[in-house]
């Protein structure tokens, strides 16, 4: 069971700063190969971050506001620790953002960049592909769609 915060950046503190940057470089950076994931997007987005019950951070995923990637909000670096890889714990993330986002932004859409072997991962949730594949980071891509 995973405890929610969802924060803009200037409220994650010093310490939800390094603890969400940590987690994503071990999956961004160590599994999958290096790139520059602190992007400037960050200090304008919203964060979502799952905590366990000894307050590990094992979960998180970042929402950047309408106009700053697409015209929608969108949901992105979408990370989970791999010891809770196959637990239902990805699905409950990516509900929780989506949550966030009707919330937030009612009656809007929302746009990803998906990696594109986590097509259906992110169908069970509403998002549907639109367009072609292409390489982000060197790694398959996919736009996805999920109507409001």
């Amino acid at each position: 069971m995973l405890a929610w915060t969802w924060q803009r950046f200037a409220e994650l503190g010093v310490d939800g700063v390094y603890d969400m940057l940590a987690l994503r470089c071990r999956i961004f950076i160590l599994e999958q190969g290096p790139y520059l994931d602190p992007d400037g997007i960050d200090r304008d987005s919203w964060h979502l971050l799952g905590r366990d019950e000894g307050g590990e951070l094992r979960a998180y995923l970042r929402v950047t506001d309408p106009g700053l990637k697409y015209e929608e909000p969108s949901i992105g670096r979408v990370v989970l620790d791999k010891s809770l890889r196959g637990s239902g714990a990805g699905d409950a993330l990516v509900h929780e953002g989506v949550q966030r986002c009707v919330a937030v932004w009612p009656g809007r859409g929302i746009r990803i960049s998906a990696q594109a072997h986590l097509q259906r991962f992110y169908g069970r949730q509403g998002f549907v592909a639109v367009g072609d594949r292409y390489l982000e980071d060197n790694i398959p891509h996919v736009e996805m769609w999920r109507s409001a």
